[in-house]
């Protein structure tokens, strides 16, 4: 069997194998392959194992052997579902690989908007210290955590894990979802609610075409002013020209995003010089635990679906 992997550039630095595949078939590994050259690629590919590139009906129609697409990522919504679905063609995802690491980035974002770590660094390294006639200079105003309320939008693996690390911060927690599964401990509210309450707003869903642009300038104005956004989800789920203008009034007093909707980041990205940003550049899923964890997963999915029982189908 051919397997093609389209994007392995981004899936290691030289510190991950790519061996494991060859057991399955002869494995082409394609450090960014461009959607012209999948389109070439495809044609006799078995297996196709991809993470962000396109994979439409366009490209679909010309693989005649095709029977499975697995991806290097939770989310799926690069690939048309429907045709795969119509034309025998099993996707599988690999599930909660980045829970942990995502939940922690998430963190990572919260915790330095509250205590300005980057920005007491950089004005120590600064000479800030040096030249302060104070033990303890009070540069920039600080918070804790203890009792702000975080409103948590989307509750899969990632939204528990992040609500877990939340109730150890003993915060306040609101949950919006579409699936509500009663926990006993989960106040779920409607999205209004949750905006209007919370002092932070955190995105954990997928991107669907119901929900694309969700939050734009309607959904921004009913932030609760000065609330801190975060989005480690897809960049899709933004307008990010009203994210910008809800940054430079002053409605939310800051916000940090792994995710913006053209990756990688177009020179016009409205958010690129936005006041009180914190963006990185889709790494939350980065970690080389977290990478071992995602090859494991895809390579136990091919294994799966081979033996006739395939797991983790999303079509």
């Amino acid at each position: 069997m051919k397997i093609v992997i389209t994007e392995g550039a981004v899936l290691t630095v030289g510190d991950m194998s790519f061996e494991g595949f060859d057991k399955f078939g002869d494995a082409h590994i394609f450090n960014n392959l461009s959607y012209n050259e999948l389109e070439n690629e495809i044609v006799d590919t078995d297996i196709l194992l991809c993470n962000k590139i396109r994979v439409d009906e366009n490209v679909l129609k010309r693989a005649k052997k095709l029977k499975y697409i697995g991806t290097f990522a939770t989310g799926y919504n690069n690939i048309d579902i429907e045709y795969c679905r119509k034309n025998g063609i099993t996707v599988c995802n690999a599930g909660s690989y980045s829970t942990s690491a995502v939940a922690q980035q998430t963190f990572g974002y919260i915790l330095n908007h509250f205590s300005r770590i980057a920005d007491y660094d950089n004005f120590v390294k600064n000479g800030g210290w040096i030249k302060s006639p104070l033990f303890s200079p009070i540069a920039f105003p600080t918070d804790e955590m203890m009792g702000k309320t975080i409103g948590i939008i989307g509750y899969g693996s990632i939204g528990k894990a992040v609500a877990k690390i939340a109730r150890a911060f003993d915060m306040n927690i609101l949950v919006h979802t579409r699936t509500v599964r009663d926990d006993c401990i989960t106040n779920y509210v409607s999205l209004d609610e949750l905006l209007a309450n919370s002092d932070i707003v955190t995105v954990h869903c997928p991107l669907t075409e119901q929900n694309t642009k969700m939050f734009n300038k309607e959904t921004f104005n009913k932030f609760k002013d000065g609330a801190f956004f975060i989005n480690t989800a897809r960049g899709g789920l933004v307008d990010e020209s009203a994210l910008a203008d809800a940054l430079k009034s002053g409605k939310l007093a800051g916000a940090a995003v792994d995710v913006i909707e053209y990756e990688p980041m177009k020179p016009d990205c409205p958010l690129l010089n936005a006041p009180n940003i914190t963006i990185t550049p889709h790494s939350a899923w980065v970690p080389k635990s977290t990478r071992e964890r995602l090859f494991s997963i895809v390579l136990n999915n091919i294994g799966q679906f081979l033996n006739g029982t395939p797991v983790n189908v999303v079509s």
